[in-house]
């Protein structure tokens, strides 16, 4: 395994991000995600991997994802070693504290994911979207408050258009407050939007992206209209398929991996560190085999000609992801 720096921070990460959304207690709609005796295998392997830097959300699975992880982290690592990230802003139950970036909310819920999570910091707290309901510089005062208080060390934010970003951002600067050092959002070799305004913003700013869906909820790691257990269960997971501008990207992908020899998964992991910018792609595992995939796309170097042939057949679409 690979490490980077966090941007221009001096946070450094292993270069895959363990994806926790896929652990946690199945709720109705999403049989997809695995149970604690389940996921504890898919840990200990991370470790192995060199897999450090784990991700989760206070929203996944209703906070079982957050109580997973924290089990695991207590279980298989010293937490010094690990870079542990979560998130805030989605609604997690009713009431002015259990959604959004006001103080209130932002204040609660940290408490609330550190009790989860079984721990006194979180290296990396990120910020789920933009809120357009609550000012700028109340958000940015109270997370800046959070890390001055012990409780976080670095913070990041995820998926909203650029200028809402950069204006996180200035505010923060405007008054002296911690800024963000990471932008988790959605890349892959199927939505490549932020390309045409984030990516130059992030690299402008010295902030690492790290993003999520890589794979494109695993579309990108198999044959196009093959199946899982997920496509099954997962509503969203069956209406990203509907897209039918993805089938020549996955099918460039195929022709690539086929070439190399190695698995689909490893050729699309792998161009994402062609940008620059790009820290650690956030991978979901479900099986240690996505694990291994994902540590040895690290080692794969793309030519020119393999880029060429993976980006050709991408149109430009909406962006998506941002609510």
């Amino acid at each position: 395994m690979e490490y980077t720096r966090l941007g221009l921070s001096g946070l450094k990460v292993s270069r895959i991000a363990l994806g926790c959304m896929s652990f946690g207690t199945p709720e109705p709609g999403a049989g997809w995600p695995l149970a604690q005796d389940a996921a504890e295998p898919l840990f200990r392997r991370a470790l192995d991997l060199g897999i450090t830097f784990w991700d989760t959300a206070n929203v996944y699975h209703h906070g079982t994802s957050e109580e997973f992880t924290g089990r695991a982290l207590k279980k298989y690592a010293r937490r010094d070693d690990i870079v542990l990230a979560t998130k805030v802003f989605f609604p997690v139950h009713e009431g002015p504290g259990g959604s959004g970036l006001s103080r209130k909310a932002i204040m609660e819920q940290i408490d609330a994911s550190l009790t989860r999570l079984g721990t006194d910091y979180v290296d990396l707290y990120q910020i789920h979207r933009f809120d357009p309901q609550t000012p700028v510089e109340e958000t940015m005062e109270a997370l800046h408050d959070v890390v001055k208080a012990g409780k976080v060390r670095y913070l990041g934010a995820s998926s909203m258009w650029a200028w809402q970003f950069s204006k996180l951002q200035y505010t923060a600067d405007l008054h002296g407050w911690t800024r963000f050092v990471s932008m988790q959002n959605q890349y892959s070799l199927v939505q490549r939007e932020e390309e045409r305004e984030m990516f130059g913003l992030l690299a402008d700013q010295g902030v690492g992206s790290i993003p999520w869906s890589p794979l494109a909820k695993g579309w990108l790691a198999r044959p196009w209209n093959t199946t899982t257990s997920r496509t099954g269960t997962d509503d969203l997971t069956r209406r990203y398929n509907e897209e039918a501008s993805h089938r020549p990207i996955v099918e460039a992908v195929e022709q690539v991996a086929a070439a190399r020899g190695v698995p689909m998964a490893q050729v699309a992991l792998a161009w994402h560190f062609t940008n620059p910018s790009v820290a650690a792609p956030i991978v979901g595992p479900s099986t240690a085999k996505h694990l291994e995939d994902a540590a040895a796309s690290v080692d794969i170097q793309l030519t020119d000609d393999e880029v060429k042939i993976l980006e050709q057949p991408y149109t430009p679409r909406l962006p998506s992801g941002f609510s």
